[in-house]
């Protein structure tokens, strides 16, 4: 059975999407809201750098391990109950930091909220595809990818409001509420979305899936969207800061970076279902254009930092919902779940690879030169396929008159 022929002709009603969304700017708002106010407010449960960078890595670590394992569940026994279940589990990891409220129950919780992520969001994912056609898969997957932008951006503005208010407690009160509202929205408003038949299949067919450049190619550049995305968000500050720029200016370029990707993302997606844009195109400009932002992100001052955020974000917003717009036509429907949460993993590699990328470059020489290695690696991919073109169109061009 292909992916075109098991989903339904016609777009999912708004009202079944919506909780989907809310999934997704849930785990967004809930990665970046504790983790951009857990080192200066939370002096004793962080003692130290490492602390700090252990119960970071706690979210990420989880979802790099469990979000395939969770994907395959779902296509094992629908998508839906294991998002219902991962929103429960998230409200619940929440609640028990908010009843405990001590050190030990900090790095519980979060490690429950990142296994609790683990499994939502392939899941919402796999669901966007399923209750959609493909030829709307753009539009949902650039509704989706907005939604999520939107909780990057305000986690870690409304969670310094309101850990300044009320502590982490209060925010993952917040998140534990949040949890709870969409888990109970989604159950009311998603409709039962059956596991679908499926040959067995074995250890090599999911591997030769997996290196096919039907999967590799997408996923590969979402992972290079994300590392963009992590490196803007995360250096962007620090170049600023060196050119002496205030807490305001670079907490502006942020927002612009968050921004941009948020209105981008609709807008490709609706050129896709148009036809006015392919996804080799799309994803080939999206990589050259954030490879363009990390280069303006060497140019010193406000201006260099403007225009890196600007182009990172434009970029990333290219590349996300044609990305997973391609991993859904390219995947039968009752793999999808699994092929989600294989992409998830990618994007979660991207996340902390390009920090890593960067600052190891930077620590050997200066952060201009950790932009320009990240610059240099994503370019790569698109110059390649683009050569390749250039010397296929004339071998092409002289078979053409002797076909036939």
């Amino acid at each position: 059975m292909t992916a075109a022929s098991a989903r339904q002709a016609a777009p999912a009603p708004s009202a079944q999407m919506w909780p989907l969304y809310a999934a997704g700017f849930t785990t967004a708002f809930g990665a970046h809201g504790i983790a951009a106010n857990l080192g200066g407010h939370s002096e004793d449960a962080v003692t130290s750098l490492l602390v700090l960078g252990g119960l970071l890595a706690l979210y990420d670590g989880a979802e790099v391990l469990l979000k395939p394992l969770f994907g395959t569940l779902a296509d094992r026994i629908g998508a839906r109950p294991v998002l219902l279940g991962g929103l429960v589990a998230f409200a619940a990891a929440s609640a028990a930091y908010v009843v405990a409220d001590s050190p030990g129950w900090l790095w519980a919780a979060r490690l429950g909220q990142g296994a609790a992520a683990s499994a939502f969001s392939p899941s919402a994912s796999a669901l966007v595809a399923r209750l959609n056609p493909a030829t709307g898969h753009g539009r949902a997957f650039g509704s989706y990818g907005f939604h999520k932008s939107i909780g990057y951006t305000l986690g870690p503005l409304l969670g310094g409001v309101l850990v300044w208010a009320g502590g982490l407690r209060l925010l993952f009160t917040v998140l534990a509420v949040l949890g709870a509202a969409v888990a109970l929205w989604a159950a009311v408003a998603v409709p039962h979305v059956p596991p679908l038949p499926k040959q067995r299949q074995t250890v090599l067919d999911l591997a030769r899936r997996l290196t096919d450049p039907a999967f590799l190619r997408p996923t590969a550049a979402l992972a290079g969207a994300t590392a963009a995305l992590s490196v803007g968000v995360g250096f962007l500050p620090v170049s600023g800061a060196a050119a002496g720029l205030g807490t305001v200016a670079t907490g502006a370029a942020v927002s612009v970076l968050a921004a941009c990707a948020a209105v981008v993302q609709p807008k490709a997606g609706r050129a896709l279902d148009d036809g006015r844009l392919t996804v080799r195109t799309g994803l080939t400009a999206g990589l050259l254009t954030t490879a363009a932002g990390l280069a303006c992100a060497m140019l010193p001052g406000l201006t260099g930092v403007l225009l890196a955020a600007a182009l990172i974000g434009t970029g990333t917003g290219l590349i996300t919902p044609l990305g997973f717009a391609a991993l859904a036509a390219s995947t039968p429907a009752e793999r999808l779940g699994q092929t989600m949460g294989s992409a998830e993993l990618g994007r979660e590699l991207g996340d902390a690879g390009g920090p890593l990328l960067v600052a190891a470059v930077a620590s050997l020489a200066t952060l201009t030169y950790g932009y320009a290695a990240l610059a240099v690696l994503l370019a790569v991919g698109p110059a390649l396929v683009l050569t390749a073109r250039r010397r296929a169109a004339p071998g092409a061009a002289q078979e053409q008159p002797g076909d036939g």
